[in-house]
């Protein structure tokens, strides 16, 4: 098993890692809308939110050795099912033509207001190696 740590997506707060790689399989803690570089938690509408939430994950994804083509399942939690739709004009940007398993699981409050928490379940490309840092 193998630990990734990227200064690319928000560093984990508590007792967990960005994710972990078993095998051939990368499993992607949740991510939440907050600028890697800054700190700073990304607050406003769904569509700003979801699009620093997937970038956090292409972020991991990108030091995990996959990317968003070997998604394999993606869990989407939104605090309110009503922005379903908007959230999902920006994963649809996000994931293109890859079409990954997907949950969406309306919750009523996530960690600092946030509206979106997004994890997934990838596959490693077997031609990439983990880019060099990761834990």
């Amino acid at each position: 098993m193998k630990t990734i740590s990227t200064p690319n997506a928000p560093q984990p707060a508590g007792h967990y890692s960005q994710a972990v790689i078993h095998g051939d399989t990368v499993y992607i803690s949740g991510q939440l809308p907050v600028n890697p570089h800054t700190g700073a938690k990304v607050l406003g509408t769904i569509e700003k939110q979801a699009a620093q939430t997937l970038g956090n994950l292409g972020a991991i994804l990108e030091a995990s050795g996959s990317d968003r083509a070997h998604v394999l399942k993606v869990t989407v939690y939104l605090s309110d099912i009503r922005l379903w739709d908007r959230m999902n004009a920006v994963y649809t940007t996000f994931f293109g033509e890859a079409r990954p398993a997907r949950s969406v699981v309306p919750t009523r409050e996530l960690h600092h207001g946030f509206l979106i928490e997004i994890d997934a379940v990838a596959a490693v490309i077997p031609s990439r190696e983990v880019p060099p840092g990761s834990s």
